[in-house]
């Protein structure tokens, strides 16, 4: 994707710029990130509800910034263009809530859970991409060329295992709460993307 298509994409830039811009002056500022990350213990005892969106613009680290950033980049535009700006923007941040709840849902017990990034909503922008357009290619980790439909359903069984089995600082349950998400809405909403996903795969079967 050239820039000037990611121009034609303002509410993916918009979200690029405000996800960078924000990640890195928290980089050296850790009252603003105390303020901003999702925080069981402040959520319950305090309401501090806003922590479940504005925790989905800051980023522990420049890697973690750049993976979600890289993939909102490529896939940003492309579901924007389908559902157009202010929609795909209620649908980021749809799948942005989704992943917060699901991750305090799973760790409300832990009233020391934290957590940070754009993953949540970032998963639901990709498998929203998958319903849109299922056998297109890309290179999971760079290398492994699959159908984008494929990469979203092993990336939902991955993060559904990995949410309750795995303890790597990673929040599996918030990708797993923004790609179901991110599902639903195309399902509710562009039911006919549903459907050529269907007729797609059905083409396949029978050649």
């Amino acid at each position: 994707m050239d820039f000037e298509t990611l121009l034609h994409a303002p509410a993916t830039l918009a979200l690029l710029v405000t996800n960078i811009v924000v990640s890195i002056a928290a980089f050296s500022n850790e009252r603003l990130v105390d303020a901003m990350m999702f925080d069981v213990g402040k959520m319950r005892r305090r309401n501090e509800w806003h922590r479940m969106i504005t925790s989905g613009f800051i980023h522990a680290d420049a890697t973690h910034l750049f993976f979600n950033m890289l993939s909102l980049y490529f896939l940003g535009p492309f579901v924007e263009r389908i559902m157009g700006t202010w929609t795909f923007l209620g649908v980021y941040m749809a799948c942005l809530i989704a992943g917060s709840l699901w991750s305090f849902m799973d760790h409300f017990r832990d009233m020391n859970y934290r957590a940070l990034g754009a993953s949540g909503a970032v998963s639901g922008i990709t498998t929203a991409a998958a319903m849109f357009a299922p056998l297109a290619t890309i290179l999971a980790f760079f290398i492994l060329p699959m159908p984008l439909i494929v990469f979203a359903l092993l990336y939902i069984g991955f993060s559904a295992w990995a949410s309750r089995n795995a303890r790597d600082g990673i929040g599996h349950s918030a990708h797993l709460g923004g790609a179901l998400m991110g599902i639903a809405l195309v399902c509710i909403f562009w039911p006919e993307a549903v459907r050529s996903t269907y007729e797609q795969f059905a083409n396949l079967f029978r050649r």
